[in-house]
Parts: structure tokens; sequence; C-alpha cells
């Protein structure tokens, strides 16, 4: 039973530990702030990129569509990292409620006649899967800008 006991306390230990590590775990803009024109795919299935012809076309010009989407990304608690709305280009980190699972979104906009073309990466850092999470912000974040 002792050692049942201990098993237990190191296991929730290392939970412990690993959720804070992730909820540290530096996101530089060096490495994750990309035009999603540009990115390169990750070879495992934990992203969602739309970008070039799959991009989402909204109404409104770059400086309207921004605004919506960074209001969008800050009412779920994402963090920008880099870029400026103002330039149209930007990337944010929101992270996993229980564990702070980093994901980075990266977001480039591009005028389109009276709409405006919403390049769009967002990827995780750690894992293989993502279950869907990733597709599920893209959309679900386009949705809430497009109103």
């Amino acid at each position: 039973m002792r050692i049942l006991t201990i098993l237990v306390a190191l296991v929730l230990v290392a939970v412990i530990a690993a959720a804070v590590w992730f909820r540290m775990a530096p996101m530089p803009p060096e490495t994750w702030h990309v035009d999603p024109a540009e990115a390169t795919p990750p070879a495992t299935p934990n992203f969602e990129l739309r970008s070039g012809a799959e991009a989402p076309r909204l109404q409104g010009t770059p400086s309207e569509v921004m605004l919506r989407l960074d209001a969008v990304a800050k009412a779920e608690g994402a963090e920008r990292i880099g870029g400026d709305p103002s330039e149209g280009f930007v990337t944010y980190v929101a992270r996993s409620r229980l564990m702070g699972f980093p994901d980075a979104i990266s977001i480039r906009l591009h005028e389109d006649g009276d709409r405006t073309r919403v390049d769009i990466f967002s990827r995780s850092r750690f894992g293989q899967s993502d279950m869907g999470v990733n597709a599920a912000r893209v959309a679900r974040w386009i949705d809430a800008a497009s109103s």
C-alpha cells in the first residue's frame, strides 16, 4: 500500500510539473510568427492552414476585419506574440485550459476587392494530434469575425 501511495504521489507531481512546464514553455516570435501563405505545414496532423484559394474571404477592409479578429482572439484569452494589427499580420498564442498546451495562430490579411482574404495558420507546439482543436478554433474565429 505504501508503494502505491508513493507511485500515485510521483505521478501527481509529474503531471503538475508537466502542466507548469507547458504553461511556461516559451513561444519566441522569431520561430512562431510566420506568414501563413509561406508556411510549411507540419508533418503531424495537429494544425489547420487556410491560405491562398482556401483562405476565407470576409466582408470589410483589412483594418475592419483585423479589429474583429483581434477582439475574438482576446475574448478567448489568446496573447499576441508577434506582429501588429495595424499591419494586418499578427501571431497569437492560445493555451488549453487544463494543461496549458500552447498553440500558435498566425493571421495575415490581404485586400481582395470589397472583401478581405484571411490567411490563417493555427498549429500546436506539442503532440501528434490536436483532436480537431486547431480546425475548430479557425472556424470559430472566422465565424465570429464574419458577423
